[in-house]
């Protein structure tokens, strides 16, 4: 039994990152029909970016601190959402009248640009990641089960963030032209709201909690490199599908669920199953209810 509680405090840990990921995805679809297959590699810089802030910028890496860790996740945030807002004006906007397929490819064209790029500046090879005073070796015991600060403050973030999330979207004036938006982008704009203005802000937003995301999974996991946001984006992705793509709560839901099936796997069946789960899920949630979990079939007219 403790065994498996011990699974399920780290598939809850990895479960809140793919869930702050996922968010993204599930915000930008929900305001444009779009998948932004780029987000999984803002994530990635959001990583390196902290890696770079604390090694290179600054000393943050050979003498952390809780501030300093607090600086350089900030710096991250800054970047990656200023990257989002880019990607959206220069990539996604002029092609917003354009079909779905060609933002797809642009959405690829990104995602390329970023992973290689990364690699051109940082090289391909790993980095190693201490920006924070904690490790995931640091851990206390709660009824038999080893609990990691690392798995806490992975948890404790997450819930912070998507409180104040929930709060943006539904309880305020930017929230609800992003819902209003989401619904009907015609109707928004006869009203007086900005359309432009409310995507970019999804955009910033949705890179911003990516890079929170990235500094997180490279504090548990101890390294970077440039292709690292490739596997977390497409399960993160996964998730949003699961939940339901375009609802919030869904992303939430759908990030714990697959952090769980993916530690339980690997416990229990095989570790080389871990990644294999989220692409049968996927599947399966596809060929049972294509909306998701919490999602909402909408009636087509023929």
């Amino acid at each position: 039994m403790i065994h498996f509680l011990q699974h399920v405090v780290h598939g809850v840990s990895l479960g809140s990152i793919y869930a702050l990921i996922a968010l993204g995805y599930t915000m930008v679809y929900g305001v444009l029909k779009l998948i932004n297959f780029a987000h999984g590699d803002v994530f990635m810089l959001g990583s390196m970016m902290g890696w770079y802030a604390s090694s290179r910028w600054t000393q943050e890496a050979a003498h952390p601190s809780w501030l300093g860790a607090i600086a350089v996740t900030l710096v991250s945030m800054a970047i990656c959402g200023t990257t989002g807002f880019l990607i959206e004006r220069f990539g996604y906007r002029p092609l917003r009248d354009s079909p779905k397929l060609n933002s797809l490819i642009t959405a690829i064209g990104f995602s390329f640009l970023l992973e290689y790029g990364g690699q051109f500046v940082f090289g391909p090879n790993p980095r190693a990641f201490g920006a924070l005073p904690i490790s995931s070796s640091d851990q206390f015991p709660v009824l038999g089960v080893s609990i990691s600060y690392i798995d806490v403050l992975c948890v404790g973030v997450s819930v912070v963030l998507m409180v104040v999330l929930h709060r943006i979207i539904f309880h305020s004036r930017t929230g609800t032209a992003m819902r209003a938006v989401s619904w009907n982008p015609s109707v928004a704009a006869l009203m007086g709201i900005n359309i432009d203005r409310i995507i970019s802000f999804t955009f910033v937003l949705g890179s911003v909690l990516a890079a929170v995301a990235g500094i997180l999974f490279a504090s548990a996991y101890r390294k970077v490199d440039p292709l690292m946001g490739l596997m977390p984006g497409l399960k993160a992705f996964v998730a949003a599908v699961l939940g339901g793509i375009g609802n919030v709560q869904g992303a939430m839901l759908g990030g714990l669920i697959l952090g769980l099936a993916e530690q339980l796997v690997a416990s229990y069946v095989s570790s080389q199953w871990k990644d294999a789960i989220a692409f049968s899920i996927l599947i399966l949630i596809l060929l049972i209810k294509p909306s998701g979990l919490l999602g909402k079939g909408a009636a087509e007219k023929v």
